[in-house]
């Protein structure tokens, strides 16, 4: 991996805020010339630490204002088990992010849904399938009060 100095940062940071913003404004905000800010970016591409550039989009608009947190435990933690668990998650449209955790819960998922009917059919159809689940413990999110993409400064 790539170690990033300040001017790379400085660029993510920039791209995070605005991912479409023209290399021209890029180099102007990060202070370069853009001939080395397209250099600098196109190797940060290449090494893997911008993996991508995706669009922020109002779920309630898109039809999927109903956001759920849910801790999974497994009932064993076997190779076999976890690797299946993880292999359906990676499948399932509806969670949009799948975290291993410490603590009580094994993981931590953020899903998606349309409603509360909803929320049902995606326990009862994705992870009731999957086999392997000890428990589900489900939180529903009613507000956001700070949601960013950007990552802070290190320093």
């Amino acid at each position: 991996m790539l170690k990033l100095d300040a001017i790379d940062r400085k660029i993510i940071r920039a791209l995070q805020a605005n991912g479409r913003m023209t290399n021209l404004d890029l180099a102007a905000a990060v202070n370069l010339s853009p001939s080395p800010c397209l250099r600098r970016l196109r190797l940060l591409e290449q090494s893997g630490a911008i993996t991508g550039y995706s669009v922020d989009v109002d779920a309630q608009a898109y039809g999927l204002p109903v956001t759920v947190m849910v801790r999974i435990t497994l009932d064993k933690h076997t190779q076999d088990v976890v690797g299946h668990f993880e292999d359906q998650m990676k499948r399932i449209p509806e969670v949009l992010e799948c975290m291993v955790m410490t603590g009580l819960s094994d993981y931590l998922l953020r899903v998606v849904v349309s409603d509360l009917e909803g929320y049902e059919r995606f326990v009862r159809e994705r992870l009731h399938p999957i086999g392997g689940i000890g428990s589900i413990d489900t939180s529903f999110v009613y507000g956001v009060v700070k949601r960013t993409h950007v990552y802070p400064e290190v320093g």
